[in-house]
This record gives C-alpha cells, structure tokens and sequence, in this order.
C-alpha cells in the first residue's frame, strides 16, 4: 500500500515496513539520503530506529526536524499507554488534531511491533495495511512494489526482501540511495 496524503508531498526518503507473522517479525528498511530540493545534504542519515526498550520500530519520513519531533511524541505516547501501539498511534492522533503546532508537521512514520504494523500519516490518519506491508516517501511505491512481487513469488525472508526492494527503488528515485538500514524486530 503506497500511502499519498492530501495534505503534504514527502520527496527525497524512501521508508519499507514489512510485518510477518509466520517469520515472527517485522522490518522497517530506508534509505540513507537527506535532500534539501534538488540537493544531497548528507547520504548517511539513520531514519528508523529501535523505541521502547527495544518493541517496537519506527522509520520516520518527512522534513528531519518535523520527523523528530513527532517520532519523539510517539515515543511519549507508547510509554504513557504502556507500549501499547494501536493506542498510542490514536492519542498521538488524538493530539496532532487539536494542537495548532502539530497540526503544521509534515512527516510520516511506519511503526511496528509484534502486534502489528501501522502507518500515521501527516494528517493524523493511522493506517493498518491489509497485506502487512508499507512504503513511505519519494520511493515509498518502488519500494513496495518491489516487495509485493518478492514476497508472492520468492522464499526469501522479509530482511532480504526489505534489502532487494530499497535497492530497486534506489536504481529508480533520484532521491534514494543505496546506504540502506535496515532494523529488526523478533519476538
């Protein structure tokens, strides 16, 4: 599921979440690219992290300060409600509707846990993905396409398919490289 969202245009990231019941895991891979327009500022930057004393996922897409912000207000959402994901992910929305300052943020974030996994868009909307996959930024739909070929017709893991699938949409948007991390979570 490719997400778009009315309200704001995320360029130059590239974020895959992947979630496996049957592998019991989840992924979330990006790319390592900053772009400020048509510029590469930085081809190393870490856009997913381990949260929570290490449960849950989260790959963050969007302007950097924006993105850190709301990844730090989830953080603070999941130790409120006990690491319960679905619940933080609706009171972070909850707050992002009725704080002016939020309401501004243009980012993006994948969130997963052994639960599930959830998009949370710029406009406050969570999103389960049907078929337990995500792509976000410029990328996001190579990316996801990638996936959803890889996953219906190999035997690979969900790690090597995040792997393959960020290289393909590196080899097609200009504002995805190939320095990809890739974060795993177990249970």
């Amino acid at each position: 599921m490719a997400v778009v969202s009315n309200s704001i245009q995320i360029h130059g990231t590239t974020i895959l979440a992947i979630w496996s019941a049957q592998e019991r895991k989840a992924v979330i891979a990006a790319d390592g690219q900053a772009t400020m327009n048509n510029l590469v500022i930085k081809s190393s930057i870490r856009k997913v992290r381990k949260i929570y004393d290490d449960k849950v996922l989260v790959g963050f897409a969007g302007s950097t300060a924006d993105s850190l912000t709301l990844f730090e207000r989830f953080e603070g959402k999941l130790k409120e409600f006990g690491g319960n994901l679905k619940r933080a992910a609706v009171e972070l929305t909850k707050d992002w509707r009725t704080d002016r300052v939020l309401r501004r943020l243009e980012a993006m974030m994948a969130v997963a846990n052994q639960d599930g996994l959830l998009m949370i868009s710029g406009s406050g909307d969570i999103i389960e993905p049907d078929d337990e996959i995500l792509g976000l930024g410029s990328g996001g739909a190579y990316a996801l396409a990638a996936a959803k070929a890889l996953r219906q017709e190999t035997k690979l893991s969900i790690r090597e398919i995040a792997q393959k699938s960020l290289e393909i949409a590196g080899a097609l948007d200009i504002y995805t490289n190939q320095k990809i991390v890739i974060e795993e979570l177990s249970w």
